[in-house]
């Protein structure tokens, strides 16, 4: 890919642009099901082997979309990219693409719901063993990660729980017993952590996220090694249907554009409110990755430019407490989502 020496913050606004013949500055949207040939010799030799900027049908690639792949790509520093219909479709395609029946795949437990749900119900259903460890123990995970493992799947920053892994120290693990390490970076965001620079083989994004960074649409984005990503990845999701829509692969390309200026306001917002809020009367405990009295902070300290845009508060354990609080919320709206650049909380308990 070209302009690979640029910074990641240049990467993300001008990198894996391509330009049509008539020179627009903003990025085009091809709204277009499939692509007509010159000749039936032609349809045939691009399903035989399309080549960089040949497309055949918008479930396979399209112009816009490629463009967003290209451009995180660049701005996570792996070779290439495929974009989903969203952060699951991801997850799914990253677990189902590298393992078959009789495979180990080894996960931290901390996880969001549906990536547990994954692991826990349709995975084992399919012949594929799955174990889980505390993700901040080292010592499971060198119980578990043995040369039989096929792959490891963590959440670098958990959600919503906030555990941050050691992600060199499990990189390094899977790379010795010659295991694929699967990294969902959404709630770090590739501003504060690239995952693949730091060991992660495969990293998948909910793109509805930080990337987006508006509330406006769904997708995802799993990045990796071209031999992986044009091999077992682009033959599971072309098959399978997980694609993004060529408009809602520009909003992402428009959202990337302003992901340094909004994480990194939200990012210094969440520090201050949060010391703000330690030793509260009413809460028992607030967690946020680079306040001193995380547990896992000297990690997290190593890992992040800054400690990410989301925290959370303990009342206790009280679902009363909680919901008062949230009721009496005046800006801060409730929604059962993160990444937004309008401030908003959620009661996960509830709501995953």
């Amino acid at each position: 890919m070209a302009k690979q020496s640029l910074k990641k913050q240049t990467q993300a606004v001008h990198g894996g642009g391509v330009r049509s013949q008539f020179g627009e500055t903003s990025e085009a949207i091809f709204l277009t099901q499939g692509f007509v040939y010159d000749s039936p010799e032609q349809a045939e030799e691009r399903f035989i082997e399309s080549k960089e900027n040949e497309f055949i049908y918008s479930r396979y690639g399209n112009p816009t979309v490629r463009m967003f792949e290209n451009r995180m790509a660049l701005v996570e520093g792996l070779e290439d990219a495929f974009a989903t219909a969203s952060g699951m479709a991801g997850v799914n395609g990253a677990l189902c693409s590298v393992l078959s029946a009789g495979d180990k795949v080894v996960s931290s437990r901390a996880l969001f719901g549906s990536c547990l749900f994954i692991l826990e119900n349709v995975l084992p259903r399919f012949g594929v063993n799955v174990e889980f460890v505390d993700g901040t123990d080292n010592s499971q995970w060198e119980s578990k990660v043995t040369p039989d493992t096929k792959a490891v799947f963590i959440e670098t920053v958990s959600n919503p729980t906030l555990e941050v892994i050691d992600l060199n120290f499990v990189s390094k693990l899977a790379a010795r017993n010659d295991a694929i390490l699967i990294a969902d970076n959404a709630l770090a965001s590739p501003q504060f952590l690239q995952a693949g620079i730091n060991g992660a083989d495969i990293v998948v994004y909910s793109a509805t996220k930080h990337i987006d960074g508006q509330g406006r649409s769904l997708g995802g984005i799993v990045i990796g090694s071209n031999d992986y990503i044009r091999g077992p990845f682009e033959a599971y999701l072309k098959h399978t249907g997980g694609a993004i829509s060529p408009f809602n692969a520009w909003i992402m390309l428009k959202g990337l554009e302003t992901l340094e200026l909004r994480t990194n306001r939200q990012a210094d917002s969440a520090l201050k409110i949060c010391q703000e809020l330690e030793g509260h009367e009413n809460l028992s405990n607030v967690i946020y990755p680079h306040l001193p009295n995380h547990p896992q902070y000297a990690v997290a300290k190593g890992l992040m430019i800054k400690g990410g845009t989301v925290f959370a508060m303990d009342f206790d354990g009280n679902k009363d407490a909680s919901f008062k609080f949230m009721n009496n919320l005046e800006i801060v709206r409730i929604s059962n989502n993160f990444g937004d650049a309008k401030s908003l909380v959620t009661h996960p308990a509830t709501t995953t």
